[in-house]
């Protein structure tokens, strides 16, 4: 058995499991976007035509999966990949005609409002979802009973409870952990908008000891690995579960 090995788990992740974790390990960008993808996606009601904006949509794994997994037609937005690079890898995925590649900013969407169904974003809300205006502006593209949902790093405690960054966070992610917020902090900062009604804000079960078997393939399959995944590998074993996890919201427009 290998480190890849582990990114195969039909018991808990069926729908992710049917991909190949040498595939999704070449478009890494962060900890498993179909694990978190498919666990979020439970707490929503995603249904054939549907169109969805994949905000922050990486490499375009997660935009894959939509397409396929619920039959939706997909913008998979993002602002760093090149739209060649992306087109590519829908094409080669055949969902070339289920998903448009865009560029785009996350404060300066290119939308006309109430044009999606949903917007799912995973592990890239924390770059530009925290400040206080972000929702009131980001629902302006959701129709009526629109949703939402997000998989964000978390915290079991914020940092400002904490009053410091933890040493072995601090280390690796920097001053970046203090938008790791938790489920908590999350449902509080959508309800107060009373824009949306959150229907659901969890941490995931055992969201660092996934991210840890995601680092530890990373670290055995990637050219350099080893130097890449290592610092997060000891930040997740230090921790143990203490601190670390993913927050998954959903929510739906009023």
């Amino acid at each position: 058995m290998t480190a890849l090995n582990d990114l195969v788990r039909p018991d808990r992740y069926p729908r992710s499991s049917r991909y190949d974790p040498a595939w999704l390990l070449d478009l890494d960008m962060g900890p498993n976007p179909l694990w978190l993808l498919e666990d979020l996606a439970r707490d929503l009601d995603l249904r054939p035509g549907m169109r969805i904006l994949d905000l922050g949509s990486g490499k375009g794994a997660t935009s894959v999966f939509l397409a396929r997994e619920y039959g939706v037609q997909v913008v998979a937005a993002d602002l760093w990949i090149a739209l060649e690079d992306a087109t590519a890898v829908f094409a080669d995925a055949g969902v070339g005609d289920q998903v448009e590649a865009m560029r785009a900013e996350a404060h300066a969407l290119p939308f006309e409002e109430e044009s999606f169904d949903a917007i799912v974003s995973v592990d890239a809300f924390e770059y530009f979802g925290t400040a206080d205006n972000y929702l009131p502006y980001l629902v302006r593209f959701l129709s009526p009973g629109g949703q939402l949902g997000m998989a964000t790093p978390a915290m079991t405690r914020e940092v400002r409870e904490l009053g410091v960054i933890p040493p072995h966070i601090k280390e690796v992610v920097g001053w970046e952990a203090i938008a790791w917020h938790t489920a908590k902090w999350w449902r509080f900062q959508w309800e107060i908008t009373e824009l949306v009604e959150v229907t659901s804000a969890r941490l995931q079960k055992d969201a660092w000891w996934d991210w840890l078997l995601w680092a530890r393939a990373g670290a055995e399959h990637q050219p350099d690995g080893r130097s890449a995944n290592q610092p997060v590998i000891d930040m997740l074993t230090a921790d143990g579960g203490e601190l670390l996890s993913f927050a998954l919201i959903t929510a739906r427009k009023n």
